[in-house]
């Protein structure tokens, strides 16, 4: 008998009693390699024994202050590592407890920032299909999943959505990735001039494409451009990095390998890596200087926002990431992810597509790669069918279907912890081609 609402109310899944490393057991005794970092989270692994120590310390000393009354030593320390980590101007950090918090936040610090400058008919968000940006309302708004929208649509603000960049799906036959980026990136400035340019407040997106396209990178300067355009007529570029972002891609902040700064940046996984709830809104100090200079607050808050113990947690990731080299070892081991994906998935009928950046990997199922890469039908269910073998046989991988448009299409992500070894990257992958192998035999044989 369980209490509790599972993911899934007609299964119980198994309980998970310990880990350390790459690895997860359970209370059967059945071990797993997290090769999804959960949903790409666990950055240092499982069972750290720094950030451990670090969270036992701040217990000992003060677990919980409300931020109305106080601050603390590990959330100064914390947003000071972040800013020292950002490039210049991106200065004043907003700690709350995870993604969907932290989009939240930005949306409404965008709204008070155009208010606060005298622009209050500035309110009109533009995202981008096949992005998802966090659960909460304002969130779920904002994204471009049609699955998690579909049942809340009437409780939803209009937000307005134009193509991704997608290359792999969306580009035009013959359409070289130069000529798409320029067409992707005009849609934004379609949109912007079809709604009105002094009505228009944020773009939002992710910097890379996370759980709902499956790792999918912009191509060549398509940020550069997006930036160009925001900046022509006055509009806030919120950048997502709640899955992406520090290091997931080799980078501390994933915009860095784009060569642009945006206004304000969400980050949560990676941040805390999973050891406490964390996440974080990154933002300009003209953002900043806007609310202290008129209002004199941001009008927003959580309970456990820069919650002490939460800080201390991922101050102690980032300075293990920091202390260990870890960026330069997610681009390094990254590029062997990346090699032996290639070297041994592409020789498969069924995988169309293998993309990402860093250690955010995605690899797309199609029916046969040599015809056209047409999909499977939502009904086969295959990336959940995927999913379980791979458990069955000792692999954790997140899945998702819709990669295309919502509905058709299948991918797995992969996102396995900057800690993870060359032997153990080969073992991931051998048993990913097996299980992928053993799921196709399976649906041939329905």
């Amino acid at each position: 008998m369980t209490y509790l609402f599972h993911r899934s109310l007609n299964n119980t899944p198994p309980a998970i009693v310990g880990g350390l490393g790459i690895n997860l057991w359970d209370s059967a005794g059945n071990t797993y390699i997290d090769a999804s970092g959960g949903a790409a989270v666990s950055c240092l692994g499982h069972g750290h024994p720094a950030v451990i120590a670090a969270i036992k310390k701040q217990v000992d000393e003060i677990a919980y202050a409300h931020t109305g009354f106080f601050t603390s030593e590990p959330a100064e320390k914390l947003a000071a590592n972040l800013v020292q980590s950002a490039p210049n101007g991106l200065n004043h950090v907003l700690l709350v407890s995870g993604g969907s918090e932290a989009v939240e936040a930005a949306i409404k610090m965008a709204r008070q920032y155009y208010i606060e400058k005298g622009y209050p008919q500035r309110y009109n968000i533009i995202a981008r299909k096949q992005s998802y940006h966090g659960n909460t309302l304002g969130a779920l708004a904002t994204g471009g999943n049609i699955p998690r929208r579909e049942n809340f649509l009437p409780l939803l603000i209009q937000t307005h959505h134009i193509d991704p960049c997608f290359y792999f799906r969306y580009s035009y036959d013959q359409e070289d990735e130069a000529c798409y980026a320029e067409r992707a990136a005009r849609s934004l400035e379609n949109k912007i001039l079809e709604l009105g340019p002094e009505t228009v407040m944020a773009f939002v997106a992710e910097t890379v494409v996370g759980a709902t396209s499956g790792a999918v990178p912009a191509v060549l300067d398509y940020f550069k451009k997006i930036r160009e355009i925001c900046d022509r007529y006055g509009i806030l570029l919120i950048l997502d990095e709640v899955m992406c972002g520090m290091g997931r891609t080799g980078y501390q902040w994933a915009f860095e390998a784009e060569g642009i700064q945006p206004d304000i940046c969400t980050i949560a996984k990676g941040l805390g890596g999973g050891y406490q709830p964390i996440g974080a809104v990154i933002a300009t100090d003209e953002i900043y200087d806007a609310m202290k200079l008129g209002s004199g607050s941001f009008q927003h808050g959580h309970t456990y926002m820069a919650h002490p113990t939460a800080a201390a947690a991922a101050l102690a990731v980032q300075e293990t990431i920091q202390r260990e080299n870890l960026l330069s070892a997610v681009k390094e081991r990254g590029d062997y992810f990346a090699q032996m994906l290639r070297n041994s998935l592409e020789d498969l009928d069924c995988v169309g597509d293998i993309r990402g950046r860093g250690l955010l990997w995605g690899v797309e199922l199609v029916q046969n790669k040599k015809d056209g890469n047409r999909p499977f039908s939502p009904s086969v269910n295959l990336a959940t069918k995927l999913k379980k073998t791979a458990f069955k046989n000792g692999l954790i991988i997140y899945p998702n279907s819709g990669t295309i448009n919502g509905r058709d299409g299948d991918h797995i992500l992969l996102a396995p912890p900057f800690i993870i070894s060359h032997n153990e990257i080969d073992n991931v992958i051998a048993i990913l081609k097996n299980s992928i192998k053993e799921t196709m035999m399976d649906i041939d044989n329905v």
